[in-house]
Parts: structure tokens; sequence; C-alpha cells
């Protein structure tokens, strides 16, 4: 998804695989708010949601985690789509200032030798490498909505270089300038960013399926095959991935595995276009199949 346009309902339910009982949910928690159609940003918290979903944390406590932050870091008004939340089933934490910090009690977290040291500590004050993280998400921001004004593209480049000049594992700004390149046609630009961000997480399936369609692009079907199956391997109600994955396995000859991620994608996505394409796709493998029985 590119970070100039809006999305409906419909297409975020497609993308992340979601039912809209469970975006009315996160609507009457206050997670996201009430919308009919989604930025990019929308999308970015929804992600965040759905990875502490797969997590397994509740809701309440989720709840509690965005008041606290809100009230620690007062400077940020959208956790979920400002910060980078991470947890570890048990646990919420969000990475400031170069630290992990869990989200409710505003202790630092340890990522190693996490019993010798205690585990936690009181969050010391660190204006300066904070005003640095809020720097970065502000850039950040001003990126998407010079993107979305359509602004010369340029601009938006300069405002994400600055982003990464602050915090140079910035993700989501990585994504954003391998996407820029792409559609540029700048292949390996494209690539180097996109390589980046899968390196500062690796966790981020839209760096592996992004990867994905670069090499798709350029004819390099193993690798193309490879990233979309990474990006299914960290979400697997992902329905793009399985989109693309069943054109490419078809492409391939490999048409039983195709049959299976158009199976897939017309679970996650059994309505409009891109459902009709699927189901026509499915319908002309099953006549061959058909057909190379007899």
């Amino acid at each position: 998804m590119a970070p100039n346009e809006e999305y409906s309902r419909a297409d975020v339910r497609r993308k992340f695989g979601l039912s809209e009982r469970q975006l009315r949910s996160w609507e009457k928690q206050e997670f996201i708010p009430p919308a009919q159609s989604y930025t990019f940003s929308d999308l970015i918290a929804l992600q965040t949601l759905i990875k502490l979903r797969e997590g397994r944390i509740q809701g309440r406590q989720i709840g509690r985690a965005l008041v606290s932050l809100r009230q620690k870091l007062d400077w940020v008004k959208q956790p979920l789509s400002e910060l980078r939340i991470v947890s570890n089933g048990k646990k919420i934490a969000v990475h400031v200032a170069g630290q992990k910090m869990e989200a409710i009690s505003g202790q630092i977290l340890f990522d190693f030798e996490a019993a010798d040291l205690g585990g936690v500590r009181s969050f010391p004050e660190r204006k300066h490498a904070v005003n640095r993280t809020r720097e970065s998400e502000l850039w950040f921001q001003r990126g998407l909505e010079l993107e979305e004004t359509g602004a010369p593209v340029e601009q938006a480049v300069e405002a994400y270089e600055k982003v990464l000049e602050l915090n140079p594992s910035a993700a989501g700004a990585l994504v954003n300038l391998g996407t820029i390149y792409y559609r540029q046609r700048k292949f390996a630009e494209a690539e180097r960013y996109y390589q980046q961000a899968i390196e500062a997480d690796p966790t981020y399936p839209l760096a592996q399926f992004n990867l994905g369609n670069l090499y798709d692009e350029q004819g390099r079907m193993a690798e193309a095959l490879d990233y979309y199956r990474r990006a299914l391997s960290l979400n697997p109600n992902y329905a793009d991935a399985h989109f693309n994955l069943a054109l490419l396995c078809e492409r391939t000859s490999d048409n039983l595995k195709a049959v299976h991620h158009w199976k897939s994608y017309l679970k996650l996505d059994s309505s409009g276009q891109w459902a009709e394409i699927a189901r026509r796709q499915l319908d002309r493998l099953r006549q061959v199949t058909l057909i190379h029985s007899r």
C-alpha cells in the first residue's frame, strides 16, 4: 500500500485479513477512530495491533499501555503509529531513545543479561535522545504528508532521509524510500532500502512483501517466491502475498500451489474485483487439471 492514498474498510480487511467485527471492536476500545477510510498512518497502527494480537496480548492491557505512553511521552499523540511497539507475550514494550521501555511501568528493559542486571531499572531523563526520536517521527509524518499532497517527490525523499539521519533503523522510512525508487524503476536503490528495512526490523512483513514485488517485477522468480513466503511466515493472513504467490506459481507451472494460494486468498477476501479475479483463475486451473486428468 502506498503512503499517498486512502484505503477503504474493505481494502484494510483484505490487506490484513481482518473481520468487520474485529475493526469495530478496536474502534469501541478507542484503539483506532471509527472511519470509512484509512490513511497510511492508520495502517501502521493497525499493523501494530495485529502484532500485539498475534502475541496474545489482551485488549485491556493494550488500553492501559496506550494511556500510560500518552502520559509518559506527552509529545506522542498516536502511540500505535508513532512508536515501535512490541511484546514478548506477557508485557508490552516500546523502543524509545535507543532503549526498550516497558509501556505501563515506564521501566527500561535490558535485552541482555537481564537476570544478572535485575531485569529493569528506572527510565532516566534523556531529553536530548527523546527529542531526536520525536524529531524523527515528525519528519516521518512530514514525508507522508508530502506524498499525500502530491508534492515533488524530492521533498518526500528529503524528509525520509532526515528521519534516517535521526534514526537509522526507522524501518517505515526505509520502506517508503524503497517504494519511491521502485515507482521510479530505480530498482537497485529500491532493493537497497528494502533490504535495510528488513535488517532494521526482520518482523516487518511489508518490507519482505515489497522486496518480493521488486524481484517479481525483475523476473527474479526464485527470490520473489522466497520473500513472498517470508511475508506469509510473518503474517499468514497476508492476503496480497497469497494473491501474488498464486500468480507466480502459475507462471512457474506449479498449479497445485497456485490453487492453494488462490483458495487461501479467497478465505481472506471473498468479495470485490480481486476476489473475482481469484475465482476466475481458480476455475481455470481446475479446468486445466480436469482436462489433463482425462
